[in-house]
């Protein structure tokens, strides 16, 4: 298994993986908004991916997505660690953690402040995950969301 950063060239690639992760979180099957969603979110540059390619079958097993924000107290760039998903096919292998570790290794590349994520207070496995690398539950912030 390799990380690869995902290039335009590697759509078709990885629109199923993605459809896949939306249909999780019980979204519609829909390849060719999500191919769209994609395109756009590389060609301009708005988000980081990277993928674990099987290296014998150049398939995709799984992938972390990252956004930029920035932080104004620390006058720094941040990361939105925003999706990641494995291919039910791959997981227990060891592959979220090799996503989450290029994940940190393009934080620190790029000087970031950090990541942050948030996950559901039921997904008690890859909260296991991230905390087994080093992240911390923040019991100093609540996070609020708004429907528009």
């Amino acid at each position: 298994m390799r990380i690869i950063p995902i290039q335009l060239s590697d759509l078709d690639r990885l629109v199923p993986l993605f459809d896949g992760y939306r249909q999780y979180y019980q979204q519609a099957s829909d390849p060719a908004a999500a191919r769209a969603f994609l395109h756009a979110r590389i060609s301009h540059l708005q988000s980081v991916i990277f993928a674990a390619e099987k290296a014998e079958a150049g398939a995709l097993a799984g992938f972390v997505q990252l956004y930029p924000s920035f932080s104004s107290v620390k006058m720094k760039r941040l990361w939105v660690l925003n999706d990641l998903f494995v291919s039910p096919d791959f997981r227990r292998q060891g592959v979220a953690r090799l996503l989450m570790q290029a994940a940190t290794e393009w934080a620190r590349a790029s000087e970031a402040a950090g990541l942050m994520l948030e996950t559901e207070v039921s997904n008690t496995k890859a909260q296991a995950l991230y905390e087994s690398l080093g992240y911390e539950k923040s019991v100093a912030y609540h996070t609020y969301y708004l429907n528009t």
